[in-house]
């Protein structure tokens, strides 16, 4: 699974848009991307983390505190 096969990229609801600190967030069958908004200017070379759907799910439920 590539990070160009991500679709729907959509900025969290958490970033602070003031300071430019967003990360965006991907889907694909099977997968989750997150990239850094400040980034896009490099375009196709923009680094993607890419995860399994149960790992960032995973993720979630650590930093929200299960909420």
């Amino acid at each position: 699974m590539g990070p160009q096969q991500l679709t729907g990229w959509r900025k969290s609801s958490h970033s602070h848009f003031e300071e430019n600190a967003c990360v965006e967030i991907g889907s694909a069958p099977g997968a989750v991307g997150v990239r850094d908004t400040k980034q896009a200017a490099l375009g196709a070379a923009r680094p993607v983390l890419v995860y399994s759907p149960d790992a960032f799910a995973a993720f979630l439920a650590h930093v929200t505190g299960g909420r």
